[in-house]
């Protein structure tokens, strides 16, 4: 029998899937949709991914034309890249469903939710001026547990070590309760009234964190389809 590196078949289902389906390839286009463009950038957000895999990943997507380089070195997608974003989207949206993560299991990692949060904070409504929000995950390995987000001038940056200017608030829990809110299975609210996600510093942030503390883009997208599923049983 021939050895084949695809499947053999005209089929573009069997097409699309010798390019999107090998192993990381997903999660390094979910980064690109997302915003990431350095390499260092996109790392962050497949951490337990090789660097040398990652750049392999990168020179394939390019060579199918869904990545070009631009300038400095940043990746971004092509048209045939952006066409993906409703694929990852509803990837997300299926496993989100029909997939299920254990609330203690090891795929919840403080280090990608962090990274993932920092791009879903609305600076709109933060006052102005420099924020500083410190996160404190009691269930995560000891050096991943803290974290700060350091807010000025509409940009975010992620920090693991402490960025020296005074917290402004602080949030305590855990990521397996953390985890779960953030891609939509369960409300924040309710987790802070019990104590599960513990709030204090300035009142005003801690009063408006559900609005500046943006869920994830499949908790968003999850939530709208509820919507529009409610509407159409309405009608």
């Amino acid at each position: 029998m021939t050895d084949r590196t695809g499947y053999g078949q005209f089929c573009p289902v069997a097409k699309a899937s010798e390019v999107l389906t090998r192993r990381w390839t997903p999660l390094i286009l979910r980064e690109l949709i997302s915003g990431s463009s350095g390499f260092n950038e996109i790392h962050r957000g497949v951490p337990l991914m090789s660097r040398p895999l990652l750049a392999r990943r990168l020179r394939e997507l390019v060579t199918h034309g869904i990545v070009e380089r631009g300038g400095g070195g940043a990746y971004r997608l092509t048209e045939a890249g952006e066409a993906l974003g409703p694929i990852i989207i509803a990837m997300g949206l299926w496993g989100r469903r029909w997939v299920e993560s254990a609330a203690d299991g090891p795929d919840w990692d403080a280090g990608v939710l962090m990274w993932d949060m920092r791009r879903r904070i609305d600076t709109g409504v933060l006052p102005p001026g420099r924020t500083v929000v410190q996160f404190d995950y009691s269930d995560a390995p000891p050096e991943l547990r803290r974290w700060w987000l350091l807010i000025e001038d509409g940009d975010v940056d992620l920090c693991q070590s402490d960025p020296g200017f005074e917290v402004d608030l602080y949030i305590t829990t855990s990521v397996r309760v953390m985890g779960p809110i953030w891609i939509g299975q369960r409300p924040l609210a309710p987790a802070i009234q019990r104590d599960e996600i513990r709030v204090h510093g300035r009142h005003d942030l801690a009063r408006s964190v559900g609005r500046w503390l943006k869920l994830s883009a499949i908790a968003e997208q999850a939530a709208r389809a509820d919507r529009l599923d409610v509407r159409a049983g309405a009608t």
